[in-house]
């Protein structure tokens, strides 16, 4: 018996969030960067702690953590302890 084709398919694409618009945003910078994008982010991230903009900082984190998750969890390491410092 054939089965009725699915109505809505599961990656539609209809609503977006907070995390739809990261991995865009990351996937841009690796086209304006190349293999050098996930430095960059993170150089970012690190000028915007710098600056005390935390929500630019988080921005470019995520960013850097979607292209290279260890890069990321190493640069927000030195963050935290220049944090305390």
């Amino acid at each position: 018996m054939a089965r009725r084709a699915v109505e809505h398919a599961a990656n539609d694409n209809g609503d977006t969030g907070p995390a739809d618009d990261l991995m865009r945003a990351a996937l841009r910078h690796f086209a304006k960067h190349g293999l050098g994008a996930a430095r960059a982010a993170r150089e970012q991230a690190e000028d915007a702690f710098f600056r005390g903009d935390r929500q630019a900082y988080d921005w470019w984190l995520g960013i850097t953590r979607t292209l290279d998750k260890r890069l990321a969890a190493e640069a927000d390491s030195q963050m935290q302890a220049a944090e305390l410092s």
